[in-house]
């Protein structure tokens, strides 16, 4: 029997709070999820849709759908911006922004922050292909800018995210990753990870400011290499 939006919105409601259970999180593809749901793309647009009109989720092209309500900080006509933007250019701006996003970060980190973050860095040890390596580093790098409790920060760690979907970006980042994932992502890129989560626990901004720009020089320097 075909399935209806009515029949598949309540499995999506309990799927959300697996898959994408707290604001920000990015849920899977269109695909993953109808394919998980056994419904079709259709259908499942028709119960997303609702789901945006709660407020339950918000939904950004080029970027995926995300748990919450739609951020009121996001830039406006961002693809023209990154038009012109080269891998190099978007690890200088990480370089510049991330470590002092990390830095309010350990300002603003509650015991139930940290849990999160840890969780983030479990998800990346447990990546098995170079999509779930993608996703859960930007998942755990979009989880810190969130603990900054900065909205203006949030957003332009939002804007730089959607810079990585880029032509660009994805040719250089997945030549990194076929040399280095699984296994390398699991091991030093996870470890970095959780050195910077631990200075966030510490309460400790300068700690966790250096921890993030090398953990970003690594970055670089991995990227530099099938250059």
């Amino acid at each position: 029997m075909k399935k209806t939006p009515n029949t598949v919105l309540p499995d999506l409601r309990a799927a959300l709070d697996h898959l994408a259970p707290v604001s920000g999180d990015r849920l899977p593809s269109e695909r993953t999820l109808a394919q998980s749901l056994g419904c079709s793309r259709q259908t499942l647009r028709a119960c997303l849709a609702t789901l945006e009109k709660e407020g339950e989720i918000w939904r950004h092209v080029g970027q995926g759908t995300f748990r919450g309500p739609r951020p009121r900080h996001l830039p406006l006509r961002d693809t023209l911006l990154v038009e012109g933007a080269t891998p190099p250019d978007l690890m200088r701006a990480r370089q510049l922004l991330e470590p002092k996003v990390a830095a309010e970060a350990a300002l603003h980190a509650t015991p139930r922050d940290i849990a999160h973050l840890r969780a983030k860095v479990a998800a990346g040890r447990a990546a098995r292909t170079r999509a779930d390596c993608e996703q859960a580093d930007d998942a755990f790098h979009r989880a810190i800018s969130e603990t900054s409790r900065n909205p203006v920060l949030i957003g332009f760690l939002t804007y730089l995210s959607g810079t990585r979907r880029r032509v660009a970006w994805q040719r250089e980042w997945d030549r990194t990753l076929r040399r280095i994932a699984p296994d390398e992502f699991q091991t030093l890129h996870s470890d970095q990870h959780e050195i910077i989560v631990d200075a966030i626990a510490q309460a400790n901004p300068a700690l966790a400011s250096n921890a993030m720009l090398r953990h970003l020089e690594t970055m670089q320097a991995a990227m530099a290499k099938g250059a």
